[in-house]
């Protein structure tokens, strides 16, 4: 595909889809951050209060591989309109309820819902890219780390004030929900599509889908990558705090910094990361990523103290947040005649590497080390680039047997 000036149409479809990333990174922090009081708020016992967490990815899974199934049927903009709500509203009522069964059924509409919302919103952002014809995707991821900056900032704000959950979430979801249905009025589905039926061209043979199927064994490396990025992601989101406070031994305060570090250099990452990707290949940045990641790992796991231990987490953040958007993008080449579903499988295993990063960290640092169990993600993480060439823009067969390359990501 020709990159070409995008039409208002494409640049308000590409703003509509910013804020629906935007609320869901604000909306998802107010509930992860604010997992102590949610505990304190229903009575969950610390044995019982990890089968919720992982309740929550694993019916997000099934949400996902339900909207593979729905996207045949009704647009991935329609499926988003109504799954953010839903998200929205499941958030306000996990913090308004007083029985444990009120809580456990709102982690799970919870789950189901937001495994729909980021399925979709991930397929509208590569249809996006597609009809843009340049690397837009991290933009999106972009704006979701801003969201969660926002979010975790106010649940701070909160935890410091003893505001209530109810107080808190109930003024943030009655504005957050209605800016989104606004939104939402802009969405593009199938972009690339839409935007040469109004201008009256007629596709070319390039333009006709590659396929309308989804070999796993194709996308199986992408699938590993999601997971090693997520595993990455989750040690660092559980277990920076206590690593620096138990390992480094640094001050309570100065242990909640790393997060928020690492949050910030993933926006700032995010933010210019595209401009790499128009510029050296999606390739490039994954690579140049992996080896970032890696290496905030490694001197994470040697820090002598804790300021060393903060620059290995800047690194991480600046390193991991490159590879979930270039993940999803890949798909989306991978299988042009078929994204919807490559994107809606692939997401499932965003939710595989948060179950298992967290779990394995701690059972490796109970078991070893913390500074040892640091090394185990580190390596996951630096397979990446063995896998690499999946993100370079790839030939796609057609039914003449005739190879036609197809470069979305680097115009």
């Amino acid at each position: 595909m020709t990159d070409t000036r995008p039409t208002p149409r494409l640049r308000h479809g590409r703003a509509s889809l910013a804020v629906s990333f935007f609320v869901q990174g604000a909306v998802f922090a107010l509930l992860v951050t604010r997992i102590p009081a949610l505990q304190d708020r229903y009575g969950v016992s610390d044995g019982l209060l990890p089968a919720f967490l992982a309740a929550v990815p694993i019916l997000a899974g099934a949400g996902s591989v339900g909207t593979e199934h729905l996207v045949k049927r009704v647009r991935p903009g329609l499926v988003l309109r109504w799954a953010q709500p839903v998200v929205s509203v499941a958030l306000l009522t996990a913090g308004s309820g007083t029985a444990l069964w009120q809580l456990a059924l709102a982690l799970a509409v919870f789950g189901l819902s937001v495994g729909a919302l980021d399925a979709s919103m991930n397929m509208l952002g590569v249809t996006l890219q597609h009809a843009y014809g340049r690397s837009i995707m991290l933009g999106f991821h972009a704006a979701y780390s801003l969201g969660g900056i926002g979010g975790a900032s106010l649940a701070w704000a909160g935890a410091h004030w003893d505001v209530s959950l109810p107080v808190l979430y109930a003024p943030l979801v009655a504005t957050l929900v209605p800016v989104a249905l606004f939104a939402s009025r802009w969405y593009v589905d199938r972009a690339g599509e839409q935007e040469k039926e109004k201008d009256g061209k007629q596709k070319s043979p390039e333009d006709e889908p590659a396929s309308a199927a989804v070999s796993m064994k194709l996308l199986l490396p992408l699938c590993l990558v999601m997971s090693f990025a997520y595993i990455g992601d989750s040690t660092v989101s559980n277990w920076s705090a206590k690593y620096l406070e138990d390992v480094l031994h640094s001050s309570e305060q100065l242990a909640t910094v790393p997060y928020n570090v690492y949050m910030v250099t993933a926006l700032l990452g995010r933010t210019f990361g595209d401009l790499g990707v128009r510029r050296f290949g999606a390739v490039a940045v994954v690579r140049v990523g992996t080896v970032l990641a890696a290496g905030g790992f490694a001197v994470v796991a040697a820090a002598p103290g804790a300021w060393v231990g903060m620059l290995g987490f800047t690194l991480l953040g600046l390193g991991l947040c490159v590879l979930v958007p270039q993940t999803f993008a890949a798909a989306g080449r991978l299988f042009p005649g078929a994204s919807d579903a490559a994107i809606a499988r692939l997401n499932i295993f965003n939710y595989v590497g948060f179950l298992i990063g967290s779990p394995l960290v701690g059972a490796l640092g109970g078991a070893w080390s913390y500074r040892g169990a640091m090394l185990v993600p580190m390596a996951l993480v630096l397979a990446t680039l063995w896998y690499a060439r999946s993100f370079a823009p790839t030939p796609a067969r057609y039914g003449d047997g005739h190879e036609r390359s197809r470069t979305v990501d680097v115009g």
